[in-house]
């Protein structure tokens, strides 16, 4: 049994949404590194399927599941799945999430309704399917992944703003409900991370060199965040060492909102 196993018990089950690329899939490598069975939820079956051949080629073990996370049925059957095959699950980590460029005024009733289903209804689905795992256990740790743009606002991101605001508000709500029953929730609210959706933006930029340079310039050292680098935070919060930690938004943005 190695050392990382120890702390964190054998037979420890985390599940990941979005783990098919970016921060999710970083997430996944990183707690299958630290000795959890990572049970992967994504609705890409091959960006699953890349993840879950990394893992297996690096000695972790996890296990992929296509799933709509927008769908209360899709998602309490794979949680139930999950629990039958594989174990309770002792960690969650929502990372899944999406965002359109849009004021107010451009953001369509679709993508508005989109946004906030991707972002703030699924990671309530998923709490509410796994909830009754951890509470019987008596214990557990559920990890949103939120942003900057929950804490202040971002130029064109209305519905994304909203919506990340609402999941640290959803956090605080599950930390303050379940305390007393050996849960904690905790929001991670990262700032611009180098992640495949981000690429998508710089690439449909009139001057992509120029836009790059822009939102690296929002960190106060210069760059963007690594994937790797959120998900090790993800790692000390769910981890023994992080259990002090409850109910907080922690900012992890390279000083992004100290200026």
């Amino acid at each position: 049994m190695s050392e990382r196993s120890e702390r964190i018990g054998m037979s420890a089950v985390a599940v990941v949404t979005g783990a098919a690329s970016g921060i999710g899939r970083a997430t996944a490598v990183r707690l299958a590194q630290e000795g959890y069975e990572v049970a992967m939820m994504d609705l890409d079956a091959a960006g699953l399927a890349r993840t879950h051949a990394h893992i297996q080629e690096t000695g972790g073990r996890a296990h992929p599941f296509t799933v709509d996370l927008c769908d209360p049925l899709d998602v309490g059957a794979v949680t139930r799945e999950i629990a039958v095959t594989i174990g309770a699950p002792q960690v969650l980590v929502n990372v899944a999430g999406i965002g359109v460029a849009a004021t107010v005024l451009e953001t369509s009733d679709e993508d508005w309704n989109r946004v906030l289903a991707v972002n703030l209804t699924g990671p309530f689905l998923t709490t509410r399917a796994t909830l009754p795992l951890m509470l019987d256990r008596g214990s557990g740790v559920i990890v949103n992944i939120a942003s900057v743009g929950g804490q202040v606002g971002l130029a064109r991101r209305a519905a994304y703003c909203a919506s990340k605001a609402g999941l640290v508000g959803l956090t605080r709500a599950i930390a303050v409900d379940h305390a007393r029953d050996g849960i904690r929730c905790v929001a991670i609210c990262p700032g611009t991370v180098e992640t495949e959706w981000i690429g998508k933006i710089l690439a449909n930029a009139p001057d992509p060199v120029a836009a790059r340079e822009a939102m690296a310039g929002r960190q106060l050292d210069g760059r963007m965040g690594t994937p790797e680098e959120v998900a090790a935070m993800v790692a000390f919060v769910a981890g023994p060492d992080g259990r002090f930690v409850n109910g907080a938004a922690l900012v992890l943005d390279g000083g992004m909102t100290a200026a």
